[in-house]
């Protein structure tokens, strides 16, 4: 860990991509096959530091920077995507958005443990009829005397829910009736809490190592502790606090795009100077010559991007223009980047013994998760224009 903590960008880099091909890269497509969650190697991350990487030191962590945890990302993704969305799960979920956020006393009672992987705590915001309509959730919480709340409804699509330790959760705040971004806030609910339960898990196309599942909250009893991001039913301040958390793990979803489809690059370029057809290796004709540049352009677009959003984090949090602009971008061009990678292949690039199939099937799903690259564009569009755009059929 030590080791970790000493390093630069560079060495850093060099690092991650060594212990990631030693460690993660032999089992890579038996986690993908077997929809396996990577215990060994969410160890490993442990004891190395990783789960801790942006947790501040005085928590337990290692207190690195934005940059070097996509390249860290990056990396492990080249290697292992199922790997790396675990470690990205830690460090850039809701852990990030406690250590920003959260009061002392919350840091205190969960970082140090979300550190050392004691605590898993997952991302609860998409419901059966609120998924891009995040405004449209209807899991409440109702006020108590206390400043405590009673919880109720169900979330969908919860990444590694069922293994969670805790779940954040967006919720609407009660008993007030409230529409839209009004009186949404957010609460942590522990696994042991009475009328929490796990619902179905489901099977995927991609990530297939980090199953979904729905997760239940039936009239869950929490202490005003528990609260984290109050809503209030009068403003929308507390969905605003929440949606800007959401970059840290925009970020994070590029990063792991970027290294499965540097992946799919690296290996095209080894199989076309390797294929031989016409009596000569296929590296050699121009149509398939110009695909490889096509790829190269856009990973290195999309690093720049991403690290120049990195770099320019403030507050805790990236901006949201460039957590925008750098998600549409790099969710859409490393699906063509991965999808060039099987037309190159031909007809082995279809098979899974190749492994681009894998990588386009990994990198398709993120441009679903943590907000679509439509949603995104309506996002930068309110930007540039300086105004919001109700997308409500009502105008409202």
């Amino acid at each position: 860990m030590t080791a970790i903590v000493e390093t630069s960008a560079e060495e850093l880099r060099l690092a991650a991509r060594e212990l990631a091909e030693r460690r993660f890269a032999p089992r890579a497509a038996e986690w993908d096959e077997r929809e396996e969650w990577p215990e060994e190697n969410e160890r490993i991350l442990a004891e190395l530091g990783y789960l801790g990487f942006l947790i501040p030191e005085q928590y337990g962590g290692l207190g690195r920077s934005f940059l070097d945890a996509v390249i860290v990302l990056e990396e492990f993704a080249r290697s292992c995507f199922t790997t790396a969305l675990v470690c990205h799960l830690f460090m850039n979920g809701p852990s990030r958005t406690i250590t920003v956020v959260g009061s002392e006393e919350v840091k205190q009672r969960l970082l140090p443990k979300a550190a050392t992987g004691e605590h898993f705590i997952v991302i609860a915001v998409s419901e059966p009829d609120a998924g891009s309509a995040v405004t449209d959730l209807s899991t409440r919480a109702d006020v108590q005397s206390d400043g405590g709340v009673v919880l109720s409804g169900r979330k969908s699509w919860v990444t590694g829910g069922a293994r969670c330790t805790h779940a954040l959760v967006f919720t609407r705040f009660g008993p007030e009736p409230s529409t839209g971004a009004r009186g949404i806030g957010a609460v942590v609910v522990p696994r042991d809490t009475a009328g929490f339960g796990i619902g179905r898990t489901d099977r995927k196309l991609g990530g297939r190592g980090t199953p979904e599942a729905e997760l239940i909250f039936d009239g869950c009893k929490l202490g005003p502790e528990w609260v984290l991001v109050p809503g209030n039913p009068q403003t929308t301040d507390g969905f605003r606090t929440l949606m800007r958390a959401f970059g840290a793990e925009r970020l994070g979803n590029c990063a792991l795009c970027l290294g499965a489809a540097q992946a799919a690059y690296e290996t095209s370029i080894a199989f076309t100077k390797e294929r031989h057809q016409f009596g000569r290796p296929i590296a050699e004709f121009q149509g398939l010559q110009w695909k490889v540049a096509d790829m190269a352009i856009k990973l290195a677009a999309g690093r720049a991007l991403l690290h120049q959003a990195a770099r320019n984090a403030a507050d805790g949090f990236p901006t949201p223009w460039d957590t925008a602009i750098t998600k549409t971008f790099i969710n859409e061009s490393m699906q063509e980047v991965c999808n060039s990678a099987i037309q190159l292949h031909g007809h082995y690039g279809y098979t899974v013994e190749a492994a681009v199939e894998r990588h386009w099937r990994d990198v398709r799903g993120m441009a679903l998760g943590g907000g679509t690259p439509e949603i995104l564009r309506n996002t930068i569009a309110s930007l540039a224009f300086g105004r919001s755009f109700s997308q409500r059929r009502d105008g409202s």
